[in-house]
């Protein structure tokens, strides 16, 4: 502190000459004064330090180098495992979500003891959540987060994570749900009935309560309608080419 004050107060050669002073009457060097001050910031705890920092100034390139110092220079230290879910929250929060995604399920299969494993599988969910598409676009993306959270939920019921979890779950839900109704929309309006209705049916099996049972409800009854005039028109005609090939017969035996 006193050579902070010092430094802010005199200018910079009064400084070095207060400074060299001081190692003389202390017996250290420049040098050691230095070195010891880089020896604490490249302790665990130094460089664990300076990554949170440049984290929370979302400078998460720098903030993840520091986070990969911890878990390479320090492997067997209790911060490298917390190093590790940095080096995944800064990918994540930088959205390179594939990076994230894969740094946050490393972490699950290398410590699925540790007590930050819910919030690994929270985020590996939340990579996938924020990757999904439009509704007329694939959601493998929705598929996956809904996988991920319903895990979360299963295996970890009382974590505040599983409960953040079943919001989002149901969003996954809707998503689904309304890609299913749309491409039954799109049957139903090609005159594909049959593919309609399996559709439609889907929905309200698999998605129920997320929005969509009432429109499905009527589809469903309407598609029918259109599948039964679709075999009365078509036993009709049946029955109508029975009876003219009857006719054809009777008049070629005349």
């Amino acid at each position: 502190m006193y050579l902070k004050v010092l430094r802010k107060t005199l200018n910079w050669k009064i400084f070095i000459i207060v400074l060299l002073v001081l190692c003389c009457f202390s017996g250290c060097s420049l040098l050691d004064i230095f070195s010891k001050k880089e020896m604490v910031r490249n302790t665990p705890e130094g460089l664990y330090s300076r990554g949170a920092v440049e984290f929370q100034k979302s400078n998460y390139k720098k903030s993840r180098e520091y986070f990969m110092r911890v878990k390479e220079e320090y492997p067997l230290h209790n911060l490298a495992i917390l190093a590790e879910i940095g080096i995944a929250d800064c990918h994540y929060s930088d959205k390179e979500y594939s990076e994230a995604e894969s740094a946050y399920s490393d972490f699950i299969t290398l410590h699925p003891t540790n007590e930050n494993v819910p919030y690994a599988i929270y985020q590996t969910g939340m990579c996938y959540y924020n990757q999904i598409e439009a509704v007329d676009r694939d959601q493998t993306a929705a598929i996956k987060a809904r996988k991920e959270f319903e895990k979360l939920i299963a295996r970890y019921p009382d974590s505040k994570f599983s409960t953040m979890a079943e919001k989002l779950l149901r969003e996954c839900k809707q998503k689904l749900a309304e890609q299913e109704f749309y491409v039954g929309q799109f049957y139903f309006k090609q005159k594909k009935y049959r593919a309609a209705l399996g559709r439609f049916e889907t929905v309200a099996r698999d998605y129920a309560n997320v929005g969509l049972d009432y429109k499905v409800e009527y589809y469903i009854n309407e598609t029918k309608a259109k599948i039964a005039e679709e075999e009365k028109l078509k036993k009709a005609e049946e029955e109508r080419l029975k009876k003219a090939q009857q006719e054809k017969s009777r008049t070629a035996k005349k």
